[in-house]
């Protein structure tokens, strides 16, 4: 699906080759600063690398729409940004941005269950705890259904318990719907249980 050749970015990230197979569940370790993020954002086009290649479904991904892009591979942020009002709304505003209508397959009480919270569609975003806000981001991000699902530490806010829980359940949807998974996670424990496969980057550099 995604395919790097002698990619750089500044002085952060330095890839001589790798592919990325579809439908698989991918885990990024690797030490705080050490290009994980930046590698996420290159493969929706969020940044754009200063030497070499990268392909998307055998096609530069330079090619792409941007916005089109973004809306078929999308990247949930260490720390996403809540829209001002309801859950309701920030469903609805993601929507809009999208352009996609309304989910074919998912409601938004539905959405909130899988992320476990209980709360009230007609509550304020703006009200919820930081892990409470990561999980309404990620149920934003499930709303539209992408194809790939590129995911910055999805947990880093949450206990243990519920950690699991979250990432067991995008895990399942992934699978369950033929998706690709690409995230970035603090806990090698977490990669070991739920990943196909694990990269590790350290320094700029894939050392698997």
């Amino acid at each position: 699906m995604f395919k790097l050749e002698n990619v750089i970015f500044k002085d952060i990230l330095n890839i001589e080759k790798i592919e990325l197979d579809k439908n698989l569940v991918t885990a990024i370790l690797g030490s705080s600063g050490g290009g994980k993020t930046t590698f996420l954002k290159l493969l929706n086009n969020m940044i754009t690398a200063d030497q070499g290649e990268i392909f998307y479904k055998d096609k530069n991904i330079e090619s792409y729409d941007p916005v089109a892009l973004r809306r078929e591979v999308v990247m949930l942020p260490q720390d996403p940004e809540i829209f001002k009002g309801t859950i309701r709304d920030n469903f609805k505003i993601t929507e809009e941005i999208a352009d996609n209508g309304i989910s074919k397959n998912l409601n938004y009480k539905e959405l909130l269950e899988k992320v476990s919270l209980s709360q009230n569609l007609s509550d304020n975003a703006e009200n919820l705890s930081g892990g409470e806000k990561q999980r309404l981001a990620l149920a934003r991000v499930m709303l539209l259904e992408p194809e790939v699902l590129l995911l910055d530490e999805p947990s880093s806010s949450l206990d243990k318990k519920t950690e699991e829980k979250i990432i067991q359940m995008v895990v399942d949807y992934v699978r369950e719907n033929k998706r690709t998974l690409i995230m970035v996670t603090h806990s090698p424990e977490i990669a070991e249980k739920f990943a196909d496969r694990i990269i590790n980057i350290e320094a700029g550099r894939i050392t698997d």
